[in-house]
């Protein structure tokens, strides 16, 4: 009997949907192995009014983007209170109100179980599981390597987290150890094995015996693209910047125009949807504390310097990278630049950074996550 999972995302930032996606992604390489299951991924905000999509998910990005202390201040603010005080009630009546539609898509599909990659959906089943109106099992994934109160959602079948100290967290709250399971955050089966770095670098026109960093996302806080990429051209040291713009063509043109005057130094890279591979060409990742990003790189045993992380979720993971010894932290673009400097001459250090990366890394988290929900199917068939 073919099992069906549902992957319930949201899209409020990239990572939650990430996350779905990837599970979704290793459900079909399951699959093709002979395994009897299929998946359905649906983000929750396709389903809801868009005067309600404007509020959840617009909102959160404008305040990350616009306002990022008040972001920091709400994150807190909302992870001190209780689930049961008043505005958290009246928070949660609001998501039921305006997720009727996706009750019924989840109706529609009949799942076998639930995955959800947001604490949204989650409460909004925590509620239909309470008044016996559900009975399918739901699962929760964090995302992040933080705990925030509102990831802990009663009643649910389980629990994935990114780590032992988040796993610990949970049962401080209350939850069942029994029920939390330590698999990581899931990413894309492409990154569960490092591809060969030297056909990466041929495909790339990269020197793979002269070290590369790659620079990752828009450079918030610390200027533009263009300019980060040529203060750290600046520094001495026989090294390769690799510089993804993604879809910002004006970036893209404008890395261009200064890779012409460092030849053999600096490539640009526009939106690509094979970044394992740039990564293996790679020594060095410069980005922002995302939890999926980070746990890509870790993965690929990558180490990390972090810059401009959001605060709440992103500066936690921040924290967690920097204590595992797997990233160092650059608050500006002469902060990112010393520490480049630094690394070139003390390669040693970056060589420590990638065994901590690696150790510290589970690049088969879809795959475990996975194989516990489908155990759990088969004790309960």
């Amino acid at each position: 009997m073919t099992r069906r999972i549902l992957l319930l995302s949201v899209s409020a930032g990239a990572g939650h949907v990430r996350a779905a996606d990837s599970l979704h992604a290793t459900v079909e390489a399951m699959a093709a192995n002979g395994v009897d299951v299929t998946s359905l991924h649906l983000d929750a905000m396709d389903y809801v009014p868009s005067s309600f999509r404007r509020m959840y998910s617009d909102f959160y990005l404008r305040l990350i983007t616009k306002h990022p202390q008040l972001w920091g201040m709400l994150y807190r603010i909302t992870d001190d209170a209780h689930p049961d005080a008043l505005v958290q009630r009246m928070r949660r009546t609001m998501e039921r109100l305006n997720t009727r539609k996706l009750r019924k898509a989840i109706a529609e599909f009949r799942p076998d179980a639930i995955v959800c990659t947001h604490f949204l959906p989650a409460e909004m089943l925590m509620h239909e599981i309470r008044r016996n109106r559900f009975d399918v099992p739901v699962w929760v994934q964090v995302t992040d390597f933080d705990l925030h109160r509102m990831w802990v959602v009663p009643r649910m079948r389980g629990y994935f987290a990114a780590n032992d100290e988040i796993a610990a967290r949970m049962h401080a709250v209350g939850i069942d150890r029994k029920n939390v399971h330590t698999t990581g955050i899931p990413i894309m089966p492409a990154f569960s094995s490092a591809p060969d770095r030297l056909a990466c670098a041929a495909e790339y026109g990269i020197d793979p015996d002269r070290p590369a960093y790659l620079v990752m996302g828009g450079g918030a806080g610390v200027g533009g693209l263009d300019d980060v990429a040529a203060r750290l051209l600046a520094v001495d040291g026989d090294f390769q910047l690799v510089v993804l713009a993604g879809r910002n063509e004006d970036a893209l043109a404008r890395l261009r125009t200064l890779a012409a005057k460092h030849p053999g130094r600096l490539y640009p890279q526009g939106f690509s949807r094979q970044v394992e591979r740039l990564m293996a060409c790679c020594d060095l990742a410069i980005t922002k504390p995302g939890g999926l990003t980070t746990s890509e790189c870790l993965a690929m045993g990558l180490p990390m310097i972090v810059n401009a992380p959001i605060p709440g979720q992103e500066e936690r993971n921040a924290d967690y990278l920097l204590e595992q010894g797997a990233a160092l932290k650059g608050i500006d673009a002469e902060a990112l630049a010393w520490r480049i400097a630094h690394l070139n001459r003390n390669r040693g250090h970056l060589q420590a950074m990638r065994e901590r990366a690696r150790a510290i890394g589970r690049p088969d988290a879809a795959k475990d996550v996975l194989n516990i929900v489908l155990a759990d199917l088969a004790t309960t068939a």
